[in-house]
């Protein structure tokens, strides 16, 4: 088994830092070529470089970048152990990694993880967005601490994950006043004639709104398909079409940006899934997350009622 240097990769974590291993050199109060030596003997265990000369200093290659996060990481932990050990608190928030799935509307991310916010001791969000595949890969890696997403994780996926419902919301149909106003009137038939703007059809809204207006013979007049859950907000906030969305969850905050909600359809909900690779939740911030949205789920449960 290869066992990683601590001595080198602290080495290689302050040269990174300073940016120069001269500057690091004096830190350390090793001479230069000592540091440079230790450098290069980590770059060989790991069988990549590191490190690149830039002028009179050095910068960090895309491996390097990925080791000194870690390293990062490393050294804030034993920072924190040894101010545990010594009984007293060292004041840094603990870490959520949480992926956002690119098909997750921006706002409801955001409610959804609204009380990492407020908690005592406080929690540092990372947040990354990209395609399911690649953030279960990344929660696999133990990059990620939970992934959001708005479909479960199927059992065809090479990583072992489980999928916890968050919850399950109407969905509602939004535009602008003038918009929304005209298509009140003959709602649902009344898409037909408005300009409609789709989210892509790799979500899961997009396959169950299609399948909703196909047994209804309704055909929108498409003005554009937009990938960016928060892009289809902004086209819908300047009046170029109506858009489906999550009511529950999700109107407040677009009444905050003049949109009104045209009318709801009972048959479509939405749903947002917890992926994580524990069976139960373990993580503080992501109980809370969990018990925080089914508090509103079971509210709006309750008014839809």
């Amino acid at each position: 088994m290869d066992w990683l240097n601590f001595h080198h990769l602290r080495y290689f974590w302050v040269v990174a830092r300073e940016g120069s291993v001269s500057r690091a050199a004096r830190q350390l109060r090793l001479a230069q070529p000592t540091v440079s030596e230790q450098i290069h003997a980590l770059e060989e265990a790991l069988g990549e470089r590191l490190l690149v000369r830039a002028g009179r200093g050095v910068v960090l290659t895309e491996v390097g970048k990925t080791v000194y996060g870690f390293a990062d990481e490393i050294f804030a932990l034993g920072r924190d152990l040894q101010g545990t050990i010594r009984g007293r608190p060292t004041g840094r928030p603990s870490r959520l990694g949480v992926g956002i799935s690119d098909a997750v509307p921006k706002l409801a991310a955001f409610r959804i993880l609204e009380p990492v916010l407020g908690m005592d001791p406080p929690v540092r969000l990372v947040c990354v967005e990209d395609t399911p595949e690649r953030l279960l890969d990344r929660l696999g890696a133990h990059e990620l601490d939970v992934v959001l997403a708005d479909a479960p994780i199927g059992p065809s996926h090479a990583s072992r994950a489980y999928n916890h419902l968050l919850g399950e919301y109407r969905v509602a149909i939004f535009g602008a006043p003038k918009l929304a106003r005209a298509a009140r009137r003959r709602f649902p038939h009344s898409l037909a004639e408005m300009p409609f703007l789709l989210p892509t059809h790799d979500t899961a809204l997009r396959r169950s709104l299609d399948a909703w207006l196909d047994e209804r013979g309704i055909l929108p007049r498409v003005v554009a398909e937009l990938e960016d859950s928060a892009l289809i907000v902004e086209f819908g906030a300047l009046g170029a079409g109506l858009f489906a969305a999550p009511d529950a969850i999700m109107e407040d905050a677009l009444a905050a940006r003049g949109l009104q909600r045209v009318g709801s359809i009972d048959a479509l909900r939405e749903r947002y899934y917890a992926i994580s690779i524990e069976r139960k939740l373990a993580h503080p911030a992501v109980v809370a997350i969990a018990g925080a949205a089914r508090r509103r789920w079971y509210a709006a449960e309750q008014g839809q009622g």
